[in-house]
């Protein structure tokens, strides 16, 4: 995959885990290599071997990365860490700045990128009988925009007058109370799509263009739900 931008010389590595899908991609003078694997819970045995090929299939060393990123989330808790402890690893190494990109946003732009989807509804299952979800719209400049939220399916909401599209594992599991609550807003989905590192390098290029980087050590996860977060702490008493 080539992308045309001014950013045609920059070198950047993504890491994607939130999900099942375990994912890598390089973004080098324009080009983007890739690697994935549907892998639950082998994320942390795969991700940076993953990197290594791609750096050696670049002919690059991590210390030649103009930057990292990662997807922050909503999605697994373990994944997330996972995600986040790599690219904060290689940036503290290498001296370089981190792009944390929404894994629904990721989602949004495999959308956009794969079936032309201007207008997008993007869902993560959220357990507990929630949903990670986020409604997107393609900007001037090809890159997915919008709000995300976490909620009950039934409480999923659109604005009125477009045309959307569904991806993600939330519509496989919600796909009944989703569609019958959207109706004619819904285009169409697809559910079996995960989010990927691929996709995740445009909103990245972005990231950098538009100053939205953080140093290494002020790259953390995001999760819409504080239950997710506290889960650990009471897994302790």
């Amino acid at each position: 995959m080539i992308l045309q931008n001014s950013y045609n010389m920059m070198k950047l590595l993504a890491f994607e885990t939130s999900t099942q899908a375990c994912s890598c991609a390089l973004y080098s003078e324009g080009e983007i290599l890739q690697r994935s694997k549907i892998a639950p819970r082998q994320h942390a045995n795969l991700i940076l071997p993953m990197a290594d090929e791609l750096l050696a299939e670049a002919g690059l060393k991590p210390i030649q990365l103009d930057g990292v990123a990662f997807g922050q989330g909503p999605g697994s808790f373990t994944g997330l860490r996972i995600a986040c402890s790599v690219a904060q690893g290689i940036a503290f190494a290498a001296d370089i700045p981190v792009a944390p990109i929404s894994s629904l946003a990721t989602l949004a732009q495999t959308a956009y990128i794969e079936y032309g989807a201007s207008s997008v509804l993007a869902a993560i299952d959220a357990r507990m009988n929630e949903v990670y979800w986020g409604t997107y719209r393609i900007d001037k400049q090809g890159i997915m925009c919008g709000e995300e939220n976490v909620c009950s399916p039934t409480a999923v909401n659109l604005p009125n007058g477009e045309h959307w599209y569904g991806v993600g594992n939330g519509w496989a599991i919600y796909t009944d109370i989703l569609t019958t609550r959207l109706g004619k807003k819904l285009q169409d989905y697809q559910s079996e799509k995960e989010p990927k590192a691929h996709a995740m390098i445009p909103l990245a290029l972005a990231a950098f263009t538009q100053g939205k980087i953080v140093s290494a050590e002020n790259a953390l996860p995001v999760y819409l739900r504080n239950l997710v977060i506290q889960k650990p702490k009471s897994q302790k008493s």
